[in-house]
């Protein structure tokens, strides 16, 4: 019977993913509300194509954005090369290229859950507030944003199960390196490879299983709130 305790390579891994999955999520999570907030009332030409382009990476293989992270921000790569030259700041091979990968895959799933609460809030409201002197940022951090919360907190909880799950762009882009880039899913890959390692790997499978579960129970709970909160 496999021991439940984690060892320190396997307990790294999960502070590792732990970390690289907040990161992800917190660096996304503006843009992603802006990008619902485009989508669902700007009107502008190529919206479809924005549309597709966004939601790319449900449908493609992850190692292909992982293979386009390399050629955009690897060191050498066209935004790569520019950030180290200006800032000193490099992707490839560390956590924050790891935390990148995961934002690139998990961003739809944010866009689409806010999107769907932002088309699901009563226009009247806003005009409302308009007609008694609000200007337009007033009345997006006043009546709109606070509306979308459930919205986002499901966004937020999908992206972050997104990430946590995170493996093929991760490991074309930054590779499989213990303490750096090794999240949850890359150990349990590499112990699965190694004799002896069914007892580590197995340990990683039903944690991996208790935080997906979770987390899906969580954004159930936060899509039936957006529903009771149309419904009423």
């Amino acid at each position: 019977m496999h021991s439940l305790t984690l060892t320190p390579v396997e307990l790294e891994a999960l502070k590792l993913s732990l970390w690289v999955s907040c990161w992800a999520v917190a660096a996304s999570l503006p843009l992603g509300i802006l990008t619902a907030w485009m989508l669902a009332r700007l009107r502008f030409p190529g919206k479809a194509l924005v549309d597709s382009i966004i939601h790319l990476p449900l449908v493609l293989p992850p190692v292909v954005i992982g293979y386009v992270l390399l050629v955009f921000f690897g060191r050498r790569g066209v935004a790569g090369a520019w950030l180290y030259d200006i800032f000193g700041v490099t992707f490839a091979f560390n956590w924050k290229g790891a935390a990148l990968a995961a934002a690139v895959m998990a961003f739809p799933l944010m866009v689409r859950a806010v999107r769907l609460s932002l088309e699901g809030i009563d226009r009247g409201l806003e005009s409302a507030a308009r007609t008694l002197g609000a200007g337009p940022v007033r009345v997006f951090f006043t009546i709109t944003l606070p509306l979308m919360i459930p919205g986002i907190m499901a966004g937020v909880i999908l992206s972050f199960a997104r990430s946590l799950g995170e493996f093929g762009a991760t490991i074309t882009f930054v590779s499989n390196i213990q303490g750096e880039t090794q999240t949850l899913p890359l150990a349990l890959y590499t112990l699965t490879q190694v004799p002896g390692g069914e007892g580590g790997a197995m340990r990683l499978c039903v944690i991996s299983v208790a935080l997906g579960m979770a987390a899906l129970i969580a954004s159930e709970i936060q899509t039936r709130r957006l529903a009771v909160r149309r419904e009423g």
